[in-house]
């Protein structure tokens, strides 16, 4: 990866963990959010900070 795309590639996993952690706060899956986020990259991010967090019990 000589032709400057390996940046790229850290930064976009790194995204996905991030949002991984972000997801996890939220009561969500990590690993389905690491995996969106591999594919969607910011738009991921946006989509989790503008989701409520999930409850974990009814009462």
């Amino acid at each position: 990866m000589a032709d400057g795309r390996a940046p790229w590639f850290v930064g976009w996993g790194t995204l996905a963990l991030i949002n991984a952690g972000l997801a996890q706060g939220k009561n969500r899956s990590g690993l389905v959010w690491f995996l969106v986020s591999l594919l969607l990259g910011p738009i991921a991010t946006l989509v989790l900070v503008l989701l409520p967090k999930v409850r974990s019990t009814l009462f």
